[in-house]
C-alpha cells in the first residue's frame, strides 16, 4: 500500500521530469537563436552595418517585457547578450 507521501511525490517527480525536458528544449532553442543572431550579425557587418542595432534590441526587450513583465526584460537582455557572442 502506498503512503500519502509516496502518492504526493509521484506528481512532483513527473512535474520535475517535465521541467527538465522543457529546460533541455529551451537550451536547444536558445543555442539555435544565438546561431541565427550570429548569422544576422555577419550579414549586417558584411554590408557595412554596425555590430549591434540598439533600436532592434529595444524592440526585442519590449516584446519580452510585454509578454512577461519585468522578468521578461531580464530574459531578453540575457538572450541578446548570448546572441552577441565574442567581439
Amino acid at each position: 500500500m502506498e503512503t500519502e507521501t509516496q502518492v504526493a511525490t509521484d506528481p512532483v517527480r513527473a512535474g520535475r521530469a517535465r521541467i527538465d525536458a522543457l529546460d533541455a528544449e529551451l537550451v536547444r532553442l536558445i543555442a539555435e537563436r544565438a546561431a541565427v543572431s550570429a548569422e544576422v550579425q555577419r550579414a549586417r557587418r558584411a554590408a557595412g552595418g554596425p555590430r549591434i542595432v540598439q533600436s532592434r534590441e529595444n524592440e526585442v526587450v519590449g516584446r519580452w517585457h510585454q509578454a512577461l513583465g519585468r522578468p521578461g526584460s531580464t530574459i531578453a537582455l540575457a538572450l541578446l547578450e548570448l546572441g552577441r557572442g565574442p567581439r
